[in-house]
């Protein structure tokens, strides 16, 4: 007995729904990478059986190929902070199955995907280096199937194939390790339509590097230790009334010779500072010293609120321990990067290049200033 048109009847099927959970600052630019991984799809047993029994045949076995590997390579402009747009080619790999049948004889059907997408990506930053993405798009893939009887199974249509576009979505995670460079994590759905009739979806877990071109921009390299010299008070003049009591003195370190990046232990070439500044403050009676971390303006808010903050205890904590100073005469803060001292339009740009932080340096900074000093 032969079976007839059997092509139109049987194929691949839907994956069932996969819920995954999710968790470099502000940045434009171009970008490319490639990402590999496991790609899996759900045989529709079921309509296989279906298709057999319509055609004279019971089923005795079916055995599925419902995992494979699969990969993409994609190029893309981040917009702003918040968005960018992504194109690129993904193969998808081969699924298939084998029925054993009665009477006796086997079918095989497989089936290839390929295509190119377009991305709208959603960007949601955590700290410095972590952020977590979304994305929605739309896809044209290439599904090549492939049919093969023995024994009483006769395969009529034999390589059927179909172009159509579709949609896709996905969740994932990036992590950057250095300014160029990062390693994203993902799992994305595509919706397909295959050569004979069926819809289903394929899901693609997977890990893979972004590189950006504007540049190759090594991490950032810390200045030498700088101290800067207090001024000297002013001295009042011997006059009737009494003089003002005089200005407070401040004085600014560089943050980037005080702290590695984004760290808020102190080095020791940064205690040697402070040490030299508190040597100056001997012998001095003040009323209080107040120590104000900043940092400059890229990265998130909360993350750079939360570092100037903790630098600016370190000093204090180091001036306690080292000087003498009495913890209650010494107050700290951090303020993030609300109080630039480079000028607006001095340093353009948004994504962190070697230029960009080498001009907003100036603006990475712990000030102490020493009030009522007589």
């Amino acid at each position: 007995m032969k079976l007839a048109k059997i092509s139109g009847t049987l194929g691949l099927a839907a994956l069932a729904v996969i819920a995954s959970p999710f968790a470099t600052a502000a940045d434009s630019g171009w970008y490319g990478g490639a990402n590999i991984g496991q790609s899996r799809a759900k045989i529709d047993d079921a309509r296989i059986n279906s298709g057999l029994l319509a055609n004279g045949f019971a089923t005795s076995s079916i055995i599925d190929r419902d995992n494979s590997t699969g990969g993409k390579i994609f190029g893309g402009y981040q917009v702003n902070r918040n968005f960018a747009l992504e194109g690129g080619y993904f193969n998808l790999g081969k699924f298939g199955y084998t029925a054993n049948t009665v009477p006796a004889g086997t079918l095989n059907g497989n089936i290839r995907l390929q295509g190119l997408n377009l991305d709208l990506v959603g960007i949601l930053p955590i700290t410095e280096k972590l952020s977590a993405f979304g994305r929605a798009g739309v896809i044209y893939a290439q599904a090549r199937d492939s049919f093969t009887g023995t024994g009483a199974v006769n395969v009529t249509n034999p390589n059927p194939s179909k172009n159509q576009a579709n949609y896709k979505l996905g969740l994932g995670m990036q992590y950057a390790f250095t300014d160029t460079l990062a390693m994203r994590a993902e799992v994305e759905r595509y919706r397909i339509n295959d050569a004979i009739g069926n819809k289903g979806d394929v899901d693609l877990f997977s890990v893979g590097l972004v590189y950006w071109f504007d540049g190759k921009t090594p991490a950032r390299q810390a200045p030498a230790p700088e101290y800067v010299a207090a001024a000297p008070a002013p001295q009042p003049a011997a006059v009737t009334p009494p003089p003002p009591p005089p200005a407070p003195t401040k004085v600014t370190f560089s943050a980037d010779s005080l702290f590695d990046f984004d760290q808020a232990t102190m080095k020791p070439a940064g205690k040697q500072a402070i040490d030299k500044f508190s040597s100056d403050l001997k012998g001095t009676d003040f009323d209080v010293i107040n120590v104000t971390g900043h940092t400059d303006r890229l990265g998130s808010h909360a993350y750079n609120m939360k570092l100037s903050t903790r630098r600016a205890e370190a000093v204090k904590s180091y001036l306690v321990e080292s000087a003498g100073i009495p913890s209650g005469k010494i107050g700290a803060k951090g303020v993030n990067g609300s109080e630039p001292v480079t000028k607006p339009g001095e340093c353009k740009g948004s994504k962190p290049t070697k230029k960009l932080i080498a001009c907003l340096q100036p603006d990475r900074r712990v000030e102490v200033e020493v009030s009522g000093t007589k």
